[in-house]
């Protein structure tokens, strides 16, 4: 005796060794024994064999046409045997019994399961709309089939080129553009990357990079919605001073500017005049909700996305030849010794005398120039009496610098430089990826660039200082200690800076840049405003959730913002070497199997540096250059001396340049078609 039976939607049948009210044991062909609950048994038979009882019966359900069937069945509950007797004959065998029991088990939108063996037929409008979503399926699957063919050949079809980035980074792995991808990929053996640049869904390197940032970061666009600048209403006093910013000469967002009085008194007084946007635009109005969505301007080559419209930046930034709405710090020292003796915040408005530009002027003032009694005049100066007040604010940056060294417990060191990028002949909009590029050398620590960074440094660190002192919440930098893992965080407490060297550091000189550094003005403001009751009238209270709401978004997007500034000006380095020619660079080891290039911003991966050590200076050749991945390799072909004083430093190296990560393809070739709860990656090396 044979037994048929269901288990775990699944029919398997074999021979009955013993049988009781309740179960039976069953040997399966596989030799397996089961013990079969009497309620799944459907059919007992003595003939044909189990197996071909299901090979003969499973070709017979082929034949059935369900509509028919559907149509012989009653109303109420059935079981399989009956609708077979109702369909075939009524002496329906027990192979035609068997192939109606599998093909109403296979067809649920007919036919739903009531019990084992047992099933009521499906009202006739859920048949229509079961067909219909079957027949849609079938259409979007010869639909992914030609799209994964015409992929295969090399082209790409205008659904998946529209839907290029999310099917890349953010896929719906359920939709049939990804599904066509997938098919294609693993048909074809390619990666998915190299498929869709194959095929031309990329139209070129840099519109890909260019591209992915705005689907991560801006998926609706850069445009800026109709916006005014709210005019400062307060009645601000003019400042007798005569002020000058310096900048970059691409710089449109001029957010400060320097003066120094008292010259040859004995005691000098340094002013630090930051752009005011926040003496007109409050909290939770239109201009803030765009500058609190953008959270900064990102910056990279040839181009920027500005945190404000321009009308809006024009307003406030410190344009030379106006009186401008500023919030100054004063800090005064004595002319001699540089000893700290006082400072003050006040809001005035800053005559801006000139905007000085680094690019213009770094040839001009220099060491040499600054340090001279009487230097000759330079007709390429845009104002006159430079010199006395240049040369104090030098003096008075070494001093300040000298002064955080000692406080870090170490010096800072600038043995890298920084580098320029310049693409010629361009009017400053979008670039297309093909202009020429320029790469020049501005070293770090170079004179004009320590006056200023020294100078915002002593302005966030007073005024981070002076907004714990009023208890008035602001947003700080802080490092705990120089120790290697010890990252920079960002919170609401005037912690130590120990890389920077100073005891509250507070970013507040950018507030046209930086949305942290508007939200510490707002602070700022509201203590110079009210002193000691500022606590009361500050737009954000101690413990406010929104404070951290923004450090939480402004840490996001900055990182990401990096980021791209990082991968472009790698892709334009990148292509620099392409349009120059340059197959050999030489470099240092900074590490194992990595070399920093001499004269240029590029950490590349090599082969061939054997037992080379840290600090080796090395010829390298490089190998094929990847616009798309960012990646170039190379291979060692002469060690060159190198004397002992020129290694980098440890410092620089735990600080050293990131190179551009993987792109992590969110598409995943080994996928079933359904969607997973953790998408794999295609990881291109870069």
């Amino acid at each position: 005796m044979f037994a048929m039976f269901e288990e775990a939607g699944k029919f398997q049948a074999g021979r009955v060794l013993s049988e009781a009210d309740s179960s039976a044991q069953v040997e399966l062909d596989s030799g397996k024994r089961v013990k079969v609950k009497a309620a799944n048994i459907l059919l007992k038979f003595e003939k044909p064999s189990p197996a071909d009882l299901i090979r003969e019966s499973q070709a017979l359900a082929e034949s059935i046409e369900l509509e028919m069937a559907w149509e012989f069945a009653p109303d109420e509950e059935f079981g399989f045997a009956d609708l077979a007797r109702d369909y075939f004959s009524d002496k329906a065998t027990l192979t035609q019994q068997t192939a109606m029991l599998f093909r109403l088990f296979e067809a649920p939108h007919y036919f739903r399961r009531a019990g084992k063996g047992r099933f009521r037929k499906a009202a006739a409008d859920i048949v229509q709309q079961a067909l219909a979503a079957i027949e849609k399926k079938k259409q979007i699957q010869a639909q992914i089939a030609q799209w994964a063919s015409e992929l295969a050949a090399g082209q790409c079809p205008q659904p998946i080129r529209e839907q290029l980035f999310k099917i890349l980074f953010k896929p719906d792995k359920n939709a049939p553009e990804y599904k066509a991808v997938v098919d294609a990929s693993r048909a074809t053996q390619t990666a998915p990357l190299d498929l869709l640049q194959r095929s031309g869904a990329i139209s070129s390197p840099y519109q890909f990079h260019w591209q992915r940032f705005l689907f991560d970061n801006f998926p609706k666009g850069t445009a800026f919605p109709p916006l005014q600048a709210p005019p400062i209403v307060d009645d601000l006093p003019v400042a007798p001073v005569k002020a000058f910013s310096i900048d970059d000469s691409s710089t449109t967002e001029i957010d400060d500017a320097l003066s120094v009085q008292g010259l040859g008194t004995g005691t000098v007084t340094v002013g630090i005049h930051i752009a005011a946007p926040g003496l007109a635009l409050l909290p939770s109005s239109p201009v803030d909700a765009v500058a609190r969505q953008r959270l900064s301007t990102v910056y990279m080559p040839g181009y920027k996305i500005t945190m404000l419209p321009n009308d809006v930046v024009e307003a406030y930034t410190l344009q030379e030849g106006r009186d401008c709405p500023a919030v100054s710090l004063y800090v005064t020292f004595d002319e001699t010794t540089l000893s700290f003796m006082s400072s003050e915040t006040k809001l005035e408005r800053v005559p801006i005398a000139a905007n000085l530009r680094h690019d213009q002027l770094d040839e001009v003032i220099t060491e040499d120039w600054l340090l001279a009694t009487d230097p000759p005049a330079d007709a390429r100066l845009p104002m006159e009496g430079l010199h006395g007040p240049m040369s104090f604010l030098f003096r008075l940056a070494r001093y300040l610098k000298s002064l955080r060294e000692i406080a870090r417990g170490k010096p800072e060191n600038f043995n890298r430089p920084d580098y320029n990028f310049r693409l010629a002949d361009h009017d400053g909009t979008e670039p297309q990826g093909d202009e020429q590029v320029q790469i020049s050398v501005r070293r770090r620590g170079a004179p004009l660039d320590l006056i200023v960074s020294e100078a915002m440094i002593l302005a966030n660190s007073t005024w981070g200082s002076w907004l714990a002192d009023h208890g008035v919440p602001g947003i700080y930098r802080s490092q705990a200690s120089l120790a290697p893992g010890v990252k920079v965080r960002m919170g609401t407490k005037a912690l130590p800076h120990a890389g920077i060297g100073v005891k509250s550091y507070a970013w507040s000189t950018s507030p046209l840049r930086r949305y942290t550094d508007l939200v510490n003005q707002w602070q700022i403001i509201a203590v110079a405003r009210h002193g000691r009751t500022a606590a009361l009238a500050a737009p954000f209270k101690p413990k406010d959730a929104e404070l951290f709401s923004v450090i939480s978004a402004f840490d996001s997007a900055y990182s990401a913002y990096n980021g791209y500034q990082g991968g472009m000006e790698r892709f334009w380095t990148l292509k620099y070497l392409l349009q120059n020619g340059i197959t050999e660079i030489t470099g240092t080891l900074f590490k194992e199997g990595m070399v920093r290039a001499d004269d240029l911003p590029l950490v590349l991966p090599v082969m061939g540096a054997g037992d080379a050590p840290r600090g080796a200076h090395l010829r390298v050749k490089l190998g094929d250059i990847d616009l798309i991945s960012l990646d170039v390799r190379g291979t060692v072909v002469e060690r060159l001396d190198m004397p002992a004083e020129e290694l980098p430093s440890e410092e620089d190296d735990s600080e050293e340049e990131s190179v551009a990560g993987p792109i992590a393809i969110a598409v995943d070739v080994n996928d079933t078609g359904e969607a997973a709860s953790s998408p794999g990656t295609v990881n291109t090396p870069a």
